[in-house]
C-alpha cells in the first residue's frame, strides 16, 4: 500500500515556518507562498505554489482528479540541471514545455514543473511525508533564490 500524501495545508504550513518574512496569498488561483520581509510589496517573491485542478493551459498533470494536489518551486538553473539535465526551452505563449521523459502525472515523484520547467521550477504531485522531508534542502533552496530575487529587486 503506497503512503499517503501529506496533506497541503501542512504543506503550506511547513513552508511558512521557514522564515517569518513568507506570506501565503491567493495568485492565479492557487495558493501561494511569497518572500516578503515586512509585507512591503503587493505579493513579493514567489517561492512555492498549491494547485489543486487543472487550468486552461496546465492539464498535463492531471490535477482535477480526486484529492490530486500539486506543488511546485523553482530552483536554480544549477541545482534542475544536475537533477534534470538541461533545462527545457520556453514553450510558446499558452504552450507546455516539451517533456517526453517524465510521467507528469505521476505521484510523489519531483520532476520538471510542465508549463514552467523552462524557469527551472518543479512539481510533485501528492508529496508524502518522507518525499517532503527529502526535499527540505531544495525547498530552502528555493527560498534562498526568493531571497536573492528579493534583494536584486529592491536594490
Amino acid at each position: 500500500m503506497a503512503a499517503a500524501a501529506i496533506p497541503p495545508e501542512h504543506v503550506l504550513r511547513a513552508l511558512l515556518a521557514l522564515d517569518p518574512a513568507m506570506t501565503l496569498q491567493r495568485y492565479y488561483g492557487e495558493r501561494a507562498v511569497f518572500y516578503n520581509p515586512g509585507r512591503a510589496a503587493p505579493l513579493g517573491v514567489i517561492v512555492a505554489s498549491v494547485k489543486d485542478h487543472d487550468g486552461p493551459n496546465d492539464r498535463r498533470a492531471n490535477l482535477s482528479r480526486p484529492d490530486v494536489y500539486r506543488l511546485a518551486f523553482g530552483l536554480t538553473r544549477t541545482i534542475f540541471a544536475e537533477l534534470f539535465g538541461d533545462v527545457p526551452a520556453r514553450p510558446p505563449k499558452g504552450g507546455v514545455v516539451a517533456l517526453p521523459d517524465h510521467a507528469l502525472t505521476a505521484l510523489d515523484q519531483l520532476m520538471p514543473h510542465p508549463v514552467y520547467a523552462w524557469m527551472s521550477w518543479v512539481q510533485i504531485l501528492n508529496p508524502t511525508t518522507a518525499r517532503c522531508d527529502s526535499l527540505r534542502d531544495l525547498l530552502t533552496s528555493s527560498l534562498d533564490l526568493a531571497r536573492d530575487r528579493w534583494r536584486r529587486r529592491r536594490a
